[in-house]
């Protein structure tokens, strides 16, 4: 794994840094600061992105005599944002930690895949799924890959990192899902998967598809486009970045495919699809759209397009500006947009 990926992933297993209260020289009221990272500050904007203000913090002015009601609908958004986001990065620690202590114990990363499905609202929603014997079969071939007992005894690197194969759940949590964006299987090159569909940690060179994702938000809600491939916004406000298979073997497109993993992610988008309403979800590509068949149409919103790669995306991505489309289906709804700026 290259260095630049290392420490991002170091990064984000760090806990959420604590409010702290300064005096204001402008007035006897007093702010209180919470400082995150450069990259995950936020601005709501309906259907229209902003560009990212590098120097923006989530300042929000408590004096005296402000209440939780006369706090502005960008201040009460920013508070929600880092409250998730804290709670994100704490199931990130957990699995961290577990899959570190796992390490030191056993000489090995190994540790047992329903110890790191973390978040209380997907075990709630999905009760004993792991437990089934599919998932137990799944489970025993994973863990013998991380160990290198596959095929031929080899060890092959298995990407993302134990402590982010369930990453996509554990950000979002299930009473938070808002949009669902359905990938295929992990990014196989070193340092590259971190357990989100299309996303990649920051230090990484963003993938094509990427790239192409950007262009159309470009395009449909004239968003400035990053530098890096870290989607973690996105998943703290709701959007589920779920890929179909959750392990690959390093350098072995859909190694680790028809092993179970397709069973389990559809029990996840046919629980979504029973169990919530209104949920848009983003089918890019054939492979994507195949789990429309999952969905209730007539309960949730289903957007469909050409696959965002080099070899597709000119066939039907750009121009779907789904983007702008799930913001005016959410606030139809009554439900608060997604600010897609990343």
């Amino acid at each position: 794994m290259r260095m630049a990926s290392a420490k991002t992933l170091m990064d984000l297993s760090q806990p959420a840094k604590r409010l702290k209260t300064v005096s204001s020289s402008s007035s006897d009221s007093s702010k209180t600061v919470l400082s995150v990272p450069k990259s995950m500050t936020t601005t709501v904007s309906p259907c229209v992105c902003k560009s990212a203000d590098p120097d923006n913090a989530a300042l929000i002015d408590y004096s005296s005599s402000s209440s939780p009601s006369s706090l502005t609908a960008e201040q009460k958004s920013k508070i929600e944002f880092n409250k998730f986001l804290a709670k994100s990065r704490r199931n990130l620690k957990i699995c961290s930690e577990r899959a570190l202590k796992s390490t030191t114990v056993k000489g090995v990363g190994f540790v047992k895949l329903e110890e790191l499905l973390v978040e209380e609202t997907w075990l709630e929603a999905l009760p004993g799924e792991l437990q089934k014997p599919y998932a137990k079969k799944l489970c025993t071939f994973v863990e013998s890959e991380i160990c290198g007992n596959g095929d031929g005894g080899c060890r092959v690197p298995i990407y993302p990192p134990p402590h982010l194969i369930f990453n996509a759940l554990n950000s979002t949590p299930f009473d938070r899902v808002k949009v669902v964006i359905i990938g295929q299987d992990p990014y196989h090159g070193p340092g590259q998967a971190v357990g989100l569909a299309f996303s990649v940690p920051e230090g990484v060179k963003v993938p094509s598809s990427l790239v192409n994702i950007y262009k159309e938000l470009q395009q449909d809600l004239h968003c400035s486009i990053p530098s890096h491939g870290n989607l973690e916004r996105w998943t703290v406000q709701g959007v589920l970045l779920l890929n179909a298979v959750l392990t690959v073997r390093q350098h072995q497109a859909n190694s680790h495919a028809k092993k179970g993993w397709e069973q389990f992610t559809d029990a996840i988008i046919e629980t979504i699809s029973q169990k919530k309403r209104g949920v848009v979800f983003l089918l890019w590509g054939n492979y994507a759209q195949v789990k429309s068949r999952l969905i209730d149409g007539t309960k949730h919103h289903i957007l469909k397009a050409a696959h965002p790669s080099g070899l597709s995306a000119n066939r039907g991505f750009f121009g779907c500006r789904h983007f702008s489309r799930t913001n005016q289906i959410l606030e139809q709804m009554g439900i608060s947009p997604i600010d897609w700026q990343v």
